[in-house]
């Protein structure tokens, strides 16, 4: 591969690199800019997506070409969810590569002429917010930001609560060539049934019961703007039917309408839930799903982007002192140290308000301590640290290993089958703490459809809500 790569360089008018090693590529790629990255999927110490985050993680970030000789679907997925240019099945060096490093480098030098005002716009309007950081994860949400305002696509908006999906759907709105129209927010989990359409679609006076008089509906306000549908999940499966046909159409008929009305609205929505995963237990439509994800920005949770904490935390601070116009405090090492170690389930919401809750309880302190954090948090950090302890203890396997002398070891399916369970049991009930018994974070999580969550919770006597097992060891308290 490398010799017929040295042909292309010199046909392509490249400068060619080669590294043996995920290492030694990381090494060179910290040191000097590249434009491309061409990677096996799998090299001596490590597999492709594991280098990836380490080569975004640099200013001017190269795009990325992975290729294969065997494949693997999961790498594959990783590699591509991450940003990657392409993955290439089985390349061989000819003009079909050469006119794909072509396209990839005249995309990487459009972009970075335009990136720099593109992202300076995004980040003021992000950080008056809270939304800051510069991990790779929220980096490339940043970077998928502006493509999806200057569209009129469809964008759905994902990630658990409190990661900012409104923020990024006012983003992608005020960046919009729709930005001097309306943005008209409905959160679905809050319309009233048996008033949905009305409230969506507007009615005709008399049309029922309080109908007094004709009401435009929410859709028709969005009518040159931007209409964005917040937990989209939560709505009910025969108004999505309906939607559906609003999306294709761009008309719609008040409730008790003869006419068809038409809105010339552009979407964004929402969801902390799998919407995938409903579609599979029928209680999401996967027909309005595709017309939704035309682009789709899955926002990170914060325990995977932990060195951005720190930069949060000094952020509500600086804010804080300015808009209350009170002394400016310091945290100490071991506090920025524990909101770094800690999952925060409810993400940058409850980070700032767990700061806001520090501030106030150290007004008479310059710094900031672990222990003006609230006590909850506090608690639960107490808890996992004892249950990541239990975790790491030597099981009787490990204590006593068999010998001749002690007995024959068990057959391995059944030992296999023991570890499974007792690992499944141990994660789930970890899952229960970390969530809170949130079942829509517990999925994202866990990455398990409902049904199976559920199945493997009653097997093992889980109460997601509480972490216990059931009276006498019987069925699990399940949130429906």
């Amino acid at each position: 591969m490398f010799s017929g790569l040295k042909a292309l360089a010199s046909a392509g008018r490249f400068r060619l690199t080669h590294a043996p090693t995920l290492q030694e590529g990381l090494k060179l790629n910290s040191a000097f800019s590249y434009d491309l990255v061409l990677m096996k999927d799998h090299l001596p110490d490590g597999a492709a997506s594991g280098a990836i985050p380490g080569l975004r993680d640099v200013a001017g970030s190269p795009e990325l070409i992975v290729y294969t000789r065997a494949g693997d679907p999961v790498e594959a997925e990783r590699i591509l969810k991450s940003g990657c240019w392409d993955y290439l099945i089985d390349p061989s060096p000819g003009t079909a590569l050469l006119d794909l490093m072509h396209n990839a480098i005249r995309y990487r030098r459009e972009k970075l002429v335009n990136k720099g005002q593109s992202r300076a716009d995004i980040c003021k309007l992000l950080q008056n917010e809270g939304m800051v950081g510069s991990s790779p994860a929220l980096q490339q949400c940043l970077d998928l930001l502006p493509k999806a305002a200057h569209s009129d696509a469809n964008v759905l908006i994902t990630g658990e609560s409190g990661t900012g999906k409104e923020l990024f759907a006012t983003a992608v709105h005020r960046l919009s060539p729709r930005a001097a129209k309306k943005l008209i927010v409905v959160d679905c989990s809050a319309l009233p049934h048996d008033l949905v359409e009305s409230i969506l679609f507007g009615h005709e006076k008399g049309s029922f019961t309080g109908a007094d008089k004709y009401r435009d509906g929410l859709v028709k306000q969005a009518d040159g703007g931007t209409l964005f549908l917040d937990e989209v999940g939560e709505l009910p499966l025969e108004v999505q039917k309906k939607f559906l046909r609003v999306l294709q159409e761009k008309v719609f008929r008040p409730v008790g309408g003869r006419e068809e009305i038409s809105s010339n609205f552009r979407l964004v929505a929402a969801t902390n839930k799998n919407l995938r995963a409903m579609c599979e237990e029928k209680a999401f439509r996967e027909d309005l799903l595709f017309r939704l994800q035309t682009f789709h920005i899955e926002l990170p949770p914060l325990r995977l982007r932990p060195n951005d904490i720190t930069e949060l935390a000094y952020y509500y601070s600086e804010r804080h002192t300015h808009f209350c116009k009170s002394a400016e405090k310091k945290f100490s090492p071991d506090f920025l140290m524990v909101i770094k170690k800690y999952a925060w389930p409810g993400n940058v919401r409850e980070l700032f308000h767990a700061l806001e809750y520090a501030i106030s309880t150290a007004h008479d302190s310059e710094t900031i301590y672990p222990m003006h954090l609230p006590t909850e948090i506090r608690v639960q950090m107490t808890r996992n640290a004892l249950n990541t302890k239990r975790f790491q203890e030597p099981g009787p396997m490990a204590a006593a290993p068999a010998t001749a002398q002690s007995g024959p070891l068990p057959l391995l399916h059944d030992l296999r089958e023991r570890v499974l369970e007792e690992t499944e049991q141990q994660y789930l009930q970890k899952l229960a703490v970390i969530t809170g018994g949130d079942i829509g974070q517990a999925l994202t999580i866990s990455g398990l459809s409902r049904s199976r969550l559920y199945t493997l919770l009653q097997k093992y006597g889980i109460s997601l809500k509480n972490n216990v097992r059931g009276k006498n060891g019987g069925n699990p308290e399940v949130p429906a």
